[in-house]
């Protein structure tokens, strides 16, 4: 039996040298979905505001400007920076009562965790829709 034991002396060294990669490997991944996550959950964020401000506007112009500034001012606050940024305020029920719908499209980079298999970029993509007050005071 202590044939046996001195066999497997040091065969615990390499055992972790082997699995090390591994759990480094899914330490990484487990960061870049968690990056994922939260650029999601920014772009969310950012939809919603980009309708919320939009509804407080007495105008659709102003309605569209004040939705695109609240969502670059969210993403910005964030720490998201995108590659590309699009704010589409949907206006067609801008009226008292009516809805405000912000869509947010950003291309988040995610260059710095390629090496585990997730591409240079995603395009994130939210929408949110906002009431505009009944006794709002709308511009005609």
């Amino acid at each position: 039996m202590n044939r046996h034991r001195e066999a497997e002396r040091g065969s615990a060294p390499v055992e972790l040298v082997l699995v090390t990669p591994l759990l480094v490997g899914l330490l990484l991944f487990v960061v870049g979905l968690g990056r994922l996550a939260g650029a999601t959950g920014d772009v969310e964020t950012a939809a919603r505001d980009a309708s919320r401000a939009a509804s407080n506007e007495r105008s659709a112009v102003g309605a569209r400007q004040a939705g695109a500034d609240a969502a670059s001012a969210t993403l910005r606050d964030r720490g998201i920076e995108c590659r590309s940024l699009t704010v589409d305020v949907d206006t067609a029920q801008f009226r008292a009562d009516g809805l405000i719908t912000a869509t947010v499209t950003c291309g988040v980079d995610l260059s710095d965790v390629t090496t585990i298999g997730f591409p240079g970029s995603k395009t994130l993509s939210a929408q949110f829709t906002a009431p505009v007050d009944h006794y709002r005071g709308i511009d005609q």
